[in-house]
């Protein structure tokens, strides 16, 4: 029955149509999924039931992709789940290879977002009633494991990495207290909300990235790219990458089940799986494709992930998720285990939906990928331009204020700095995701204890994650130190 409605052109239709607004809207920055979704849902209010949750739900996953357009081409992730992609896309672009990035992007997404389509087909009620079991020692768990990535990312230097980290966590205390509501750093109201992650994000990657290129204007001319070298990716880069995509899907759809967690931790954690994991970890960060597929495949993969609790028990599995439950009560349906047995057509067709939406989004993806590298042909000057304008329309959309251009401008000066100095950008982006979860959950966790820390390992769930945190952080050392002694051995 699923199949079967949503194979009816009406539907077809939405999916295509879906697909198109998903990779437009998903790369400008400052507008994310739940943003986007918002936007359209006023929109979709006389549609059937069936084609308005189509039409929403294969947005929200062709959002995720969109993201990594702009991350790749000009190192300006279009929302927060593509900030890792930018590590390994950007430097590709550079190297005249965009194509085959957004080649290896669009494959892995649509590879990430049919199989994870297919777990929560097999596996939707089961693991829906198992994420209930995540509380607050376990979220914040969660976020440490993320924050591990941390090791991976500064393997060239832990101590900058580190410092970067902390100054992450240190800004995401700017605010009103999550628990007990006490003003901290707060110099002037517009800092009531904390420091808004899209123009910091933006200021970081986009903004730095401008600076940078003026600072190297007219005595550096000779590196501006004047040719694309090779296409798509090629049969033996695709299976190169495949174990990356497979391990990386089934991360996606589990974190994704999370509620609250969502595909900006899924794309960090399997990006460090990835680079765990790689026959060439010294590659990622300087265009490594296994690292763009490893974050590309988990944040789609995370979508269907996301909409297991939705769907099961009406408890939204992520931000985005939360706007298609109003579209659901908007349209007269109540998201839950009754959904599935008064209105089965909801679910089933929204299954189906996203599965034949693949080849969809794969085509248009595919068919797109050798236009949108050309990007990369743009003269310096007039890029650099485009790009500060339509970040600048971005931060100011995002919080409607000045407040956010300030805001990217400010940390876009010390993005530029940083890399200056050799710090990683990306810790800090890391740190801006996780720093709220992880200390909120803290404190949550002690009121749950009575102000006993004993409450974070009497729990044998939260003992599990924070052994995986331990071990994610721990790995990286431990391989270079075992590479070390093998090379030594060798030359003896």
């Amino acid at each position: 029955m699923g199949f079967e409605l949503a194979l009816q052109p009406n539907n077809l239709l939405a999916m295509f149509i879906g697909t198109l607004l998903g990779y437009v809207v998903g790369a400008m920055p400052g507008i994310n999924p739940t943003i986007g979704l918002a936007l359209l849902i006023p929109f979709t209010y006389r549609l059937d039931a069936v084609t308005s949750i189509i039409l929403l739900v294969v947005l929200y996953k062709a959002f995720e992709y969109g993201g990594g357009i702009t991350a790749i081409l000009v190192n300006t992730p279009g929302n927060a789940a593509n900030a890792a992609t930018a590590l390994d896309g950007y430097p590709l672009a550079l190297q005249g290879k965009a194509t085959t990035a957004l080649g290896i992007s669009i494959i892995s997404s649509s590879f990430g977002a049919f199989g994870s389509s297919i777990l929560m087909m097999l596996f939707a009620l089961p693991l829906a009633a198992f994420a209930l079991r995540f509380a607050a020692p376990e979220h914040f768990f969660l976020a440490m494991f993320g924050l591990s990535v941390v090791s991976g990312l500064s393997s060239d230097n832990m101590t900058k990495g580190l410092l970067a980290v902390m100054f992450g966590l240190l800004v995401t205390t700017i605010g009103i207290d999550p628990v007990d509501g006490t003003l901290r750093y707060i110099f002037t109201f517009h800092f009531m909300e904390g420091i808004p992650f899209v123009p910091a994000m933006v200021g970081l990657f986009a903004f730095a990235e401008v600076l940078t290129l003026l600072s190297q204007s007219g005595k550096d001319e000779s590196k501006q790219i004047i040719k694309t070298e090779g296409g798509l990716p090629t049969r033996s880069e695709l299976m190169y990458c495949m174990p990356t995509i497979v391990r990386s899907t089934i991360i996606g759809f589990v974190i994704g089940i999370i509620p609250a967690v969502g595909a900006n931790v899924a794309s960090w954690i399997s990006y460090n799986a990835g680079k765990s994991f790689s026959k060439n970890p010294e590659m990622f960060g300087k265009g490594a494709l296994d690292g763009i597929a490893a974050s590309e495949t988990a944040n789609n993969a995370s979508v269907p992930g996301a909409l297991v609790p939705t769907f099961t028990l009406g408890i939204p599995g992520s931000p985005a998720a939360a706007v298609l439950i109003g579209a659901l009560i908007m349209q007269g349906l109540q998201p839950g285990p009754l959904l599935f047995t008064r209105n089965p057509e909801i679910p089933f067709s929204t299954f189906a939906a996203m599965i034949i939406s693949v080849p969809v989004m794969l085509a248009v993806g595919l068919l797109g990928a050798p236009l949108f590298g050309k990007v990369v042909l743009i003269p310096r000057a007039v890029l650099s331009t485009m790009i500060v304008s339509t970040c600048v329309l971005g931060a100011y959309a995002l919080v409607n204020h000045i407040f956010g251009v300030w805001i990217a401008f400010g940390f876009g000066i010390l993005g530029f700095l940083l890399r200056k100095l050799k710090f990683p950008i990306a810790p800090i982006v890391l740190a801006l995701v996780l720093g709220t979860m992880a200390e909120r959950n803290f404190r949550v966790a002690l009121l749950m204890g009575e102000g006993s820390p004993l409450i974070f390992i009497t729990r044998p769930l939260s003992i599990a994650i924070a052994v995986l945190a331990l071990i994610s952080f721990s790995y990286p050392f431990i391989q270079a130190e075992l590479n070390k002694r093998r090379s030594k051995n060798q030359t003896q």
